[in-house]
């Protein structure tokens, strides 16, 4: 019975450390493949990273294109509101100094029509009839329209710049 105790005790030994050496691989296996899948996890998320820097880099100067297009809108913009200011500047100054007088057509009734305005010596007149008015009304009509053209210049900015932000968000 002593050698078959002992055989069974030195078998239960091996068994133990073969035991050891089984659990020893799995862990070591089980490491390297963590180590593994920590790579290709680290390589992925290199690549990724990559690519959103790409993406953003790409998104960045869509942005820098869209501030460059939207000033230049503005800045021609601005050229046609300051020109526009000019013009009317220079028309009322030149209504101020009457070197420049408003008129209206002034609507003739028929029984007027029918007969000729007055003659001269190159012949009969029938032209339009206009009635010049007072520099102050003028003034006030030039106002009106000065401050209708930069509202009209005004929207068409707001327009330029809608077209532009939603042309580029498609």
């Amino acid at each position: 019975m002593g050698a078959g105790a002992g055989g069974t005790v030195l078998s239960r030994v091996q068994l133990a450390v073969c035991g050891l050496l089984m659990f020893a691989c799995a862990a070591l296996g089980w490491q390297a493949q963590g180590w593994r899948c920590g790579r290709m996890m680290a390589e992925q998320g290199e690549t990724r990273a990559q690519a959103l820097v790409v993406q953003l880099q790409g998104e960045r100067e869509q942005r820098h294109g869209l501030e460059q297009r939207l000033r230049d809108t503005e800045s021609r913009h601005f050229k046609e509101l300051s020109d526009a200011q000019q013009s009317q500047a220079r028309l009322r100054d030149r209504l101020a100094t009457a070197d420049v007088r408003l008129s209206a057509l002034v609507e003739r009734d028929d029984a007027c029509a029918a007969v000729p305005a007055a003659t001269g010596a190159a012949g009969v007149d029938h032209g339009a009839v206009r009635a010049r008015l007072e520099p102050t009304h003028a003034g006030r009509i030039i106002a009106i329209t000065d401050d209708g053209d930069r509202g009209l210049i005004a929207l068409r900015g707001c327009q330029d710049y809608v077209r532009e932000v939603l042309g580029r968000a498609r």
